[in-house]
């Protein structure tokens, strides 16, 4: 819908560079914003009730839900319940941090998504913090109350630029930073052609915890030296510590030596390992490598990044 009465907001997808997992526990990490993210439309009707209609990157549509003016769940699209009763939570949640927003009564709404759904590059937390600019209210108080996680993915859309997040006694403090990285036309991001579960990443992580050391210290001093660096050269091994690192606690191999051993660059992961986006070092050329494997979704970082 395009009426002049429609109520339009953004939010720019992210990546995760460096302090997945440990973020959870007070790590900085590094978190860059996506160019492509999500839209949320707002259009008031004057009709009682929600009518809500959720369109893929290439513009078809892939849930559909209508809600009565109380907020019950009149009808949705096939295989769309459980969408339905999280979207229905998180609506629930906003309302009650802003008593004044009345989201289920008299609108209809549209999101409409700018990458595919399996790329992991925010679909949950672009939706979140584009509802809490509608509904007025703290994005990390609606994340916390409703998927909960370590907020830095609704922080990147409110700075859009790279960013240093850390969870200080739960409170996020955020820092906008720019890169100096002078090797950022050597830098890709290869798509592993599955998505992998955050949740599962992060309860296998908090199984860990209860036996190991939490690295917090050695990761927040890497994000930091990654985060001042200039050169591919140095900063290499800083990224290949930081897996290392991680590695070692969640007794888990690398991505790398999992599946590019022969690999002669960087190869790092981003967020929950084992899915979505890698972030690897190379030239038109080295890619052939991943294309050669079945990885042929890659984006240089100019055209992933903000």
């Amino acid at each position: 819908m395009s009426q002049s009465n429609t109520l339009s907001y953004r939010a720019s997808g992210k990546l995760l560079i460096t302090g997945e997992y440990v973020v959870l526990d007070g790590a900085t990490a590094l978190a860059l914003p996506t160019r492509l993210g999500q839209r949320l439309e707002v259009t008031p009707t004057a009709k009682a009730g929600c009518s809500w209609k959720s369109f893929d990157h290439n513009g078809l549509t892939w849930f559909e839900v209508l809600f009565s003016k109380n907020g019950d769940i009149l009808s949705h699209s096939k295989d769309g319940k459980v969408t339905a009763s999280t979207l229905k939570q998180i609506l629930t949640v906003a309302q009650k941090l802003n008593p004044d927003f009345d989201p289920f009564n008299g609108n209809h709404i549209e999101t409409h998504l700018e990458f595919p759904n399996n790329w992991g590059l925010g679909s949950s937390s672009t939706l979140l913090y584009s509802i809490a600019q509608w509904a007025k209210i703290d994005a990390y108080q609606l994340l916390s109350q409703s998927f909960g996680g370590s907020g830095y993915d609704v922080a990147v859309p409110a700075y859009n630029n790279p960013i240093l997040y850390t969870l200080e006694e739960d409170e996020p403090k955020v820092k906008s930073q720019q890169l100096p990285w002078l090797f950022k036309e050597q830098l890709y991001f290869v798509h592993l052609n599955q998505k992998m579960s955050s949740k599962d990443g992060i309860a296998h992580y908090k199984k860990m915890k209860l036996t190991g050391e939490i690295p917090v210290e050695k990761i927040t001093q890497l994000t930091h030296r990654i985060a001042a660096e200039t050169s591919l050269e140095n900063v290499i091994p800083l990224f290949e510590e930081h897996e290392s690192i991680l590695s070692e606690f969640l007794q888990l191999p690398t991505i790398k030596q999992r599946l590019f051993p022969e690999y002669p660059g960087l190869i790092k992961s981003l967020g929950a390992w084992g899915g979505d986006f890698i972030m690897v070092s190379g030239d038109d050329a080295s890619l052939s490598y991943f294309k050669e494997k079945g990885y042929t979704t890659i984006l240089p970082y100019s055209d992933m990044i903000a």
